[in-house]
């Protein structure tokens, strides 16, 4: 029986070692070309010959520009910035740490930005992205024409007294109209006034709160808890207010309509 076995498995041992030599040593394995990688040549040197060359090459290079700074445009030309940091004074004035989480807050607001500034997307979509695809304008004409609505909705939002002092910083001629401020005075000026707005709206929200952690302490005061901490206590009650009067729906409420 044990030869028999042993029979089995040297049968078996050159039958594997016979089908590895056919691979290894086939004509076919032998002649298959080598894989060849294909390589990326981003070469605009030697292009006078062809500047189409040159121009994709251009092309492409500005294109993986705009989208490595596509977040930082969605932060300072949108309304991505006032509803971020409002939605983190609600955090702070609750005093709940971590609750709710950094992605939580950061998806509600990517998603708000999206609602507030659809009618804005809407333009840029109709006016200069989709005549940009079908070819009928060029590259400049679609920047300009996209710019367009966002600096309008910038505009609406700004304060004339950020404005000036941007325009003031800059050494610029004294414009006659909106179109005459460029988009370099524009943004930063957008920028803190979202930022202003954001505090503001903010201070009303923790003024509540203040109050109860205000009223919390001078009762532990009272009754001589002096080693309580009035946050532990207090954090309870705040949750349930920011319930009862439905707070989450007032912020929102109030973000939007703050925008129009």
């Amino acid at each position: 029986m044990n030869k028999c076995k042993q029979s089995h498995r040297y049968i078996f041992t050159m039958m594997v070692a016979l089908s590895l030599a056919i691979l290894v040593f086939h004509p076919s394995s032998a002649a298959a070309a080598p894989l060849q990688i294909p390589g990326v040549n981003l070469q605009i040197g030697d292009t006078a010959d062809n500047p189409q060359n040159l121009s994709n090459t251009l092309q492409l290079i500005i294109l993986l520009t705009v989208l490595s700074l596509a977040p930082a445009i969605m932060i300072l030309m949108t309304s991505f910035i006032r509803i971020v940091v409002v939605l983190g004074f609600v955090r702070s004035s609750l005093a709940t740490q971590q609750m709710p989480p950094n992605q939580v807050l950061i998806g509600l607001a990517l998603f708000l930005t999206f609602f507030v500034m659809a009618p804005t997307l809407q333009q840029v979509n109709s006016q200069a992205l989709q005549p940009y695809l079908k070819g009928d304008i060029n590259q400049e004409v679609f920047l300009n024409r996209g710019m367009k609505p966002m600096r309008e909705f910038m505009f609406k939002q700004v304060r004339e007294k950020d404005l000036a002092l941007f325009v003031k910083l800059s050494d610029l001629k004294r414009p006659k109209n909106f179109a005459d401020i460029p988009n370099y005075v524009l943004i930063p000026a957008f920028v803190i006034s979202e930022l202003k707005t954001a505090f503001q709206i903010g201070f009303i929200i923790f003024v509540p709160f203040l109050v109860i952690d205000m009223v919390i302490a001078s009762a532990l005061m009272s009754m001589g808890m002096m080693m309580l901490p009035p946050m532990m206590i207090s954090l309870p009650f705040k949750i349930l207010l920011f319930v009862l009067v439905d707070g989450w729906n007032l912020v929102i409420q109030s973000l939007i309509l703050s925008f129009r």
